[in-house]
């Protein structure tokens, strides 16, 4: 491996600016949002087209050494941290919003388009992006597809996977592959699009896509309720879920909005303090939903499984009342928190959330738990925040030893050790808990198609 006389060819290629090798910026762009694993960048790279990719791993081969993809860095399972001296290949710089598709309601986009940009344009021509979450100020295209985002529409839209409709990828051998052209309907063999989905830049780098844009919805309306019990919490998606068409269905507890209002992120939505809070919105098209959205309200009340409830009355409001559940990442992330981010069918969420918090409180009796999730499509946030007087290695330390009794649970339920966060390197060593080792070697077998000589984010995923 000769990253000098590698990086002397790819000086050949990018100008001055598009290569850093200083300290700062191989701490900045060798790290995501974790902070498991300690950045050791040996260079970023910030191509600006699709060919210079291609080019990059081309040399990339030849001197043997291996790239990290890098987009908006918000990622928490560490997919995109550079720890062991790889040069990193940002998108920073291939931010173009391209030709918009209006028959096709597509606009084809960079993989460097912040989530956010894209949300702004798509409101311009009155359309929707649907793929929602509370980093979409930073997060990029590229790494939204690379971990298949989810966020908080997903009961109505889907994940990111449902919004697109083509690609382009250099793959770990340098070739420029477009996949589906944008096409709805296309039985021509393998979908190759879908395996770099989710992919976590394992196979190669996603360099453009063209994407799918919804109508935009109309009068979206939320509630807050506050609930007694987790089993409120599921009886509730059932009533409302069965008489509305939601957007969202959203929970978090007790913990999470004392920390999102002590840090005045968001106002009390209602006086009384509940166990559990159930955010859900719906579109109001017409009075009758409304009625309708009232009377499972008040139907909810009379056999206790609401305490409290508000119900916006404009759109400040409904703005006000996210915020009580878009700001819980960024609020308790001053705890250094421990986070799982795991998922199983909504027919078992009940029963799982129960073994999950006897494992708790078996294990972290002296730990403060916050609770979040998007209930709606079975997806929960196990957050396990650090006390001030343990410190980073050592709290780490514990709430590993106790990952094999949560994933135990997970995979009773046949469900996923990561719901929407990706694998990287924290969830690596989880990953036969929802994969049988029969599928992890074709997973491998398929990396060695796209990547035989193993330079895309190794590490990442699984070992090779």
């Amino acid at each position: 491996m000769s990253h000098s006389n590698f990086l002397v060819d790819v000086a050949k290629i990018l100008t001055d600016n598009q290569i850093k090798t200083d300290a700062d910026s191989l701490m900045n762009w060798g790290k995501d949002w974790t902070k498991h694993f300690t950045p050791n960048a040996t260079a970023i790279l910030f191509p600006k087209t699709t060919e210079e990719v291609a080019q990059i791993v081309k040399l990339a081969n030849a001197h043997h050494v291996c790239l990290v993809p890098s987009g908006g860095r918000t990622g928490l399972s560490a997919g995109a941290v550079a720890s062991n001296g790889e040069v990193v290949i940002s998108l920073d710089k291939m931010n173009a919003i391209g030709v918009f598709y209006e028959a096709d309601r597509m606009v084809e986009v960079e993989a460097g388009v912040v989530t956010k940009a894209l949300q702004d344009f798509a409101e311009s021509k009155n359309l929707y992006y649907a793929v929602d979450f509370a980093s979409s100020g930073s997060s990029q295209i590229g790494g939204n597809i690379g971990t298949n985002a989810g966020g908080i529409k997903v009961i109505r839209y889907g994940m990111t996977r449902n919004q697109i409709l083509g690609l382009t990828v250099v793959t770990g051998k340098g070739d420029i592959l477009e996949l589906n052209g944008g096409m709805l309907k296309n039985a021509t063999g393998y979908d190759f699009r879908h395996l770099f989905i989710a992919a976590e830049g394992t196979l190669g780098i996603v360099t453009k896509a063209l994407i799918r844009l919804e109508k935009q919805p109309v009068n979206l309306t939320a509630m807050v309720l506050g609930v007694p019990d987790f089993d409120s919490v599921v009886r509730l998606l059932d009533r409302f879920g069965g008489a509305l068409s939601l957007t969202a269905f959203e929970f978090f507890d007790s913990v999470a909005i004392d920390k999102v209002l002590s840090a005045g992120h968001a106002k009390e939505p209602f006086e009384s303090r509940t166990p559990f809070y159930v955010l859900l919105e719906f579109e109001a098209i017409s009075d009758g939903v409304l009625d309708t959205a009232m009377s499972v309200f008040e139907a909810c009340m009379q056999d206790g499984l609401i305490e409290d409830g508000v119900m916006s009355q404009s759109v400040s409001q409904l703005q006000e009342l996210w915020k009580l559940r878009e700001s819980i990442s960024e609020t308790i992330s001053a705890f250094t928190p421990y986070k799982n981010d795991v998922s199983v069918l909504i027919t078992h969420l009940g029963d799982f959330i129960h073994d999950i918090q006897a494992v708790v409180k078996d294990s972290y009796p002296d730990f403060e738990i916050c609770w979040f999730g998007h209930i709606g499509d079975g997806n929960l946030h196990l957050n396990i925040l650090k006390p001030d007087d343990l410190s980073k290695e050592d709290f780490f330390a514990k709430c590993q030893t106790v990952n094999q009794y949560v994933f135990e649970a997970v995979k009773k339920y046949k469900g996923s050790i990561s719901a929407e966060h990706g694998v990287g390197m924290t969830k690596k060593p989880y990953l036969d808990y929802t994969r049988s080792s029969v599928e992890i070697e074709y997973m491998k077998a398929i990396k060695a198609v796209f990547d035989p000589n193993a330079i895309m984010n190794r590490g990442k995923i699984f070992d090779v």
